[in-house]
């Protein structure tokens, strides 16, 4: 009776970091969104950019078990960062394959042909953001935060490269399809 426990030091002001960091999320976000939905001017674009964000975590969940750092507060900020780099390496590979649809390809070639094309770039330069952070990879403060962007940026880019052509060439084939079997005209709907 008469003590008490209270949180001090390194914990409270990594709680205290990590609350006004969380505190301008939401706003991270809406102007993400925003920014990505001006560049690929549609929410069906949006929506496969943003499914292939989650899978850079399975690369960090096992980075970090790998080398026993843990998941705080320095570890979230390179998950932040990271979203945006699985964004962009999304995006490049959307805009390649609405670039060969516009040439008129259909939509699996397409698909393959920016994969093909945009394969060695993006992995170039995963690669090299990889090697970039060897070095602090090993510090105690940014180690986590390394882990993180290493991993996660490795499974991503490969599960990107996968991932994001078959959803693409499901949703868009699937609609390609759909417009394609649908009568246009009276002719074409007289027609045996």
């Amino acid at each position: 009776a008469g003590y008490a426990i209270a949180v001090g030091g390194t914990v409270e002001e990594s709680a205290k970091s990590q609350a006004s960091v969380l505190a301008v999320v939401p706003i991270m976000f809406f102007i993400m969104l925003t920014v990505l939905m001006f560049q690929l001017q549609g929410f069906q674009r949006l929506l496969i950019v943003l499914s292939v964000g989650p899978l850079g975590l399975i690369g960090v969940v096992g980075a970090l078990l790998a080398s026993g750092r843990p998941l705080g507060f320095v570890a979230i900020l390179g998950i932040l960062a990271l979203l945006g780099m699985i964004s962009k390496n999304a995006v490049i590979l959307l805009g390649r394959s609405d670039a060969g649809r516009a040439q008129g390809k259909d939509v699996r070639t397409a698909a393959l042909d920016a994969c093909a094309a945009r394969c060695r770039p993006i992995m170039l330069t995963a690669v090299s953001t990889v090697l970039g952070m060897i070095p602090i990879a090993w510090t105690v403060f940014w180690g986590p935060m390394a882990f993180a962007i290493m991993g996660g940026l490795l499974v991503a880019t490969i599960l990107t490269l996968v991932f994001l052509p078959v959803l693409y060439v499901t949703w868009f084939g699937w609609q390609e399809k759909r417009a394609g079997s649908q009568p246009t005209g009276p002719a074409e709907a007289k027609a045996p």
